[in-house]
């Protein structure tokens, strides 16, 4: 479970765990699969025309960008606790809200970083505006947030629990 304020993001000793070996993997290995696949792609001759070369380099790039991405996420790290049952919406809990008007159109989502996104569970930053709408409000409570048009919308928190995983 994830909560960002101040660059300080706190992560489940779980969660640290498995983003940590994701950086060893993609500093190590996987940049020797990636560099062996880019000279490969360069023994087949001119690059200018090489699909598999660019390919190559492109996936190369995303990769860099993601070990840039986990090495700042680890180092602002700060191992903790999964948010007590409170009543009280945090990040790293799964919050039940329903829509201004409809209490049949519910939504269940895992409000924590992106590094939690998974097709479990649907998964909405801190900082977006529904995460920021909900954030702090307790179980009864209305929350506003803007839709992209600028419109603004009404939700009704229903539930809030720790995630489990």
């Amino acid at each position: 479970m994830t909560q960002t304020s101040d660059n300080v993001t706190w992560l489940t000793q779980e969660a640290y765990d498995q983003l940590k070996a994701e950086l060893e993997y993609l500093s190590g290995p996987a940049r020797t699969e990636i560099a062996a696949k880019i000279a490969a792609a360069r023994e087949e001759g001119d690059l200018r025309e090489n699909g598999g070369y660019h390919a190559a380099k492109e996936e190369q790039g995303k990769q860099e960008l993601r070990v840039r991405q986990l090495t700042q996420l680890l180092e602002s790290a700060k191992v903790g606790e999964a948010p007590a049952a409170t009543g009280v919406v945090a990040p790293g809990m799964v919050v039940t809200i329903a829509f201004d008007g409809d209490a049949d159109d519910t939504l269940d989502f895992l409000l924590a970083s992106r590094e939690y996104a998974s097709s479990d569970i649907e998964t909405y930053s801190p900082q977006s505006p529904l995460g920021s709408g909900v954030n702090g409000k307790k179980i009864g409570e209305d929350a506003q947030y803007e839709l992209p048009n600028g419109k603004k919308a009404m939700v009704r928190i229903l539930e809030a629990k720790p995630y489990s995983g």
